[in-house]
């Protein structure tokens, strides 16, 4: 997609917030009840990042996945990631054609502009480093070939959790690429009464349709990483990554690119919210979400990672 036509798109900002909206009113009536979780989803695909969904099985962190591809308008394709899962069925394999006497490349599923990987934790390390390469390069690399993959690029994954069997925990630095990780949890009874007595759930999967263009997508994607961050906001940002660096909250304090990362989505998640600016508040509601899964507590803090967090935002305050 040329600059030139993203443009012409963006300069009308309400014909690109209005499709974000309904992207996510549209999922909200397959995964009900969950419209914040949602919102955090849509914010991290407008940021240009990876999202992790992980939690225990059958709270429907696949319906949201899919319910999110097939509502962007994108392709997609879904790889069911199994112990037994070699590169090759990700990224493609190179096959000897004797018509031609030279070897062709047959591109794997990762070669989508939506690549929804369930169970990712069931795959081996060499299958995980190879999504590695696809997530942070944007591109594959094969037999001292490479081959770009599409424009935009995401990875919708699924994880359950580490202590379930046949599970392989994610290394810190495949965690580190997905910028935003979330759990559903289980539905509150008004939301779970509406899924017990409502339509199948692949009934309603069947019948989204996209809405919004691949051009408007990536035109509102440039129009939210645009937005303003005044000095006040980045010196609190730096607040933050300062007082995680202590040694009092954490084991090891957050990165340079977890900073960026943070950054990234306060301003897609002001953009949603139809502001033009950032607000501490924007910072504060992704916080946990992009910054969670990079830090680990101190021994004998007697808090996860996102309780620690949270407790440290709070003591640093608005600077």
């Amino acid at each position: 997609m040329n600059s030139t036509s993203l443009h012409a798109v963006a300069h009308d900002d309400g014909a690109l917030r209005a499709p974000l909206i309904k992207l996510v009113d549209q999922v909200s009536t397959v995964v009900v009840g969950k419209r914040p979780q949602i919102e955090t989803c849509v914010a991290c695909l407008l940021a240009g990042g990876h999202l992790l969904i992980e939690d225990l099985p059958g709270v429907g962190k696949t319906t949201l996945a899919q319910s999110l591809a097939l509502s962007l308008g994108l392709a997609f394709k879904r790889v069911q990631f199994t112990a037994d899962m070699m590169p090759s069925d990700l990224i493609g394999v190179s096959i000897y054609e004797r018509s031609t006497e030279k070897f062709t490349f047959h591109p794997g599923p990762v070669f989508s502009q939506v690549l929804l990987a369930d169970e990712i934790n069931r795959a081996g390390a060499r299958t995980q480093s190879a999504l590695l390469e696809a997530m942070e390069e944007q591109q594959v690399s094969l037999e001292g070939q490479t081959h770009p993959l599409p424009e935009p690029f995401f990875v919708i994954a699924t994880q359950n959790p580490a202590d379930q069997l046949g599970t392989h925990p994610l290394p810190e630095s495949q965690l580190d690429r997905f910028l935003v990780r979330l759990s559903l949890g289980y539905p509150d009874p008004k939301a779970e009464y509406a899924l017990l007595a409502g339509r199948n759930r692949r009934e309603l999967l069947h019948e989204l349709r996209p809405v919004m263009s691949p051009t408007t997508f990536l035109a509102a994607r440039q129009a939210a990483l645009q937005l303003h961050a005044a000095p006040a906001l980045l010196n609190y940002v730096l607040a933050l990554l300062n007082e995680s660096r202590n040694g009092h909250w954490f084991q090891q304090g957050l990165s340079p690119r977890a900073g960026l990362a943070l950054l990234r989505t306060a301003r897609a998640h002001a953009y949603l919210q139809g502001r033009n600016y950032v607000s501490p508040e924007d910072v504060q509601a992704m916080a946990g979400p992009v910054l969670a899964h990079r830090l680990i507590p101190m021994v004998g803090s007697g808090q996860d990672a996102a309780q620690q967090l949270q407790t440290m935002i709070e003591a640093v305050g608005l600077v």
